[in-house]
């Protein structure tokens, strides 16, 4: 049976968002109140000019270029409760596309301009993600990122922090930041540390900086997945690599463009990945920097790359099976989500029948 894939369809699967930043999710009205009730000044509390400044489009050129939203942003998430509200809010707006399971990244190095101590930054965003699970009906996790262009000893102190709150709403450490001119392998001693205390990792790499850069990400920092892997198309034999071991490509198609990893969506090499048979995975980066959401995401595939029923469920699928998570509780979300499908697919089945009867 073919289905129609409707944006409608799309909102309606269960789905996983394995890589979106706290950070760059925040809701403009959000960073507006947020700015009001902290007396913070930004460049403008209208609305629609916030959105302006802060909101990627065609004019974005580069990676550093997409980076630049985040400063304003950040400027409302240094309280605690500044950060509660994103955390939880966050956790809404992916519920209400049915996203089922989703890891939320940042860096709490980068919340502590006006005193606050990491162990408070990462307590507030595990607190506003828990009360979003209990009021949602999500599942989440966080990743703590180090970053690239800071000082190694700050990722050091960072996998520190992601070991002490592991079991305790931390589920993996990351490297984020300005690829270009900062190598992963700067920053070996962090995940040496944080794959010591068996920590799950994912490594922003192949974005903007090609396949050397992933190099590092698998055999320097022992990464567990790969975030974005852009420019993996570059070097088959690293791709056989990734792909002959199941590593996970976290794919965000439409910050792809804006970063400019890509030119075009149509020269995107999502599709390749999966006809290869890689493990993809669909996210959204940064529901607000991009103006994204998964549904988006998968709908851009679909309009753009031309995937079809078949393949977004096989995607969707490898978004569970690459989740941060013990493997029973992989299994149970995979029965759950392929139950769904299937009571979708035959109600799909019996609207398409009802049609033919009433031609």
């Amino acid at each position: 049976m073919k289905i129609k894939m409707t944006k409608e369809l799309i909102q309606k699967l269960p789905k996983t968002d394995l890589h979106v930043h706290l950070d760059g999710s925040v809701r403009i009205s959000t960073i507006i109140d947020l700015a009001k009730q902290q007396n913070i000044k930004l460049p403008t509390m209208d609305e629609q000019e916030l959105h302006k400044l802060i909101v990627c489009g065609e004019h974005t050129v580069s990676l550093d270029d997409y980076l630049r939203g985040f400063h304003i942003v950040n400027l409302v998430l240094q309280s605690k409760e500044g950060l509660r509200r994103a955390a939880y809010e966050l956790a809404e707006d992916a519920a209400k596309e049915n996203v089922r399971y989703m890891e939320v990244r940042y860096s709490p190095i980068l919340h502590t301009l006006k005193g606050l101590k990491l162990t408070e930054i990462s307590q507030a965003v595990i607190d506003g993600l828990k009360h979003g699970e209990r009021d949602f009906g999500i599942q989440t996790g966080v990743i703590i990122c180090g970053i690239r262009n800071m000082d190694p000893n700050t990722s050091l102190k960072l996998a520190e922090l992601a070991i002490a709150f592991k079991n305790k709403g931390v589920i993996g450490f990351d490297l984020a930041g300005g690829e270009y001119n900062h190598p992963a392998k700067d920053h070996k001693e962090a995940f040496d540390l944080a794959l010591k205390n068996n920590l799950n990792i994912t490594i922003h790499a192949g974005e903007a900086y090609g396949p050397e850069s992933i190099h590092q990400a698998l055999h320097y920092c022992g990464t567990h997945r790969i975030g974005h892997g852009t420019r993996l198309v570059e070097d088959g034999d690293l791709l056989n690599y990734v792909n002959d071991h199941r590593i996970p490509l976290e794919i965000c198609i439409k910050s792809n463009l804006h970063t400019k990893a890509v030119a075009t969506i149509q020269s995107h090499p999502i599709d390749f990945y999966i006809d290869y048979g890689l493990r993809v995975t669909i996210n959204t980066d940064n529901r607000t920097i991009s103006d994204t959401t998964v549904t988006d995401e998968y709908m851009l595939a679909i309009n753009e790359l031309g995937l079809e029923y078949a393949t977004v469920k096989y995607v969707i699928l490898n978004g569970f099976k690459s989740a941060f998570l013990p493997y029973k509780e992989r299994v149970r979300l995979i029965n759950q989500t392929l139950k769904e499908f299937e009571e979708i697919e035959e109600s799909e089945l019996k609207t398409k029948v009802k049609v033919k009867e009433n031609l």
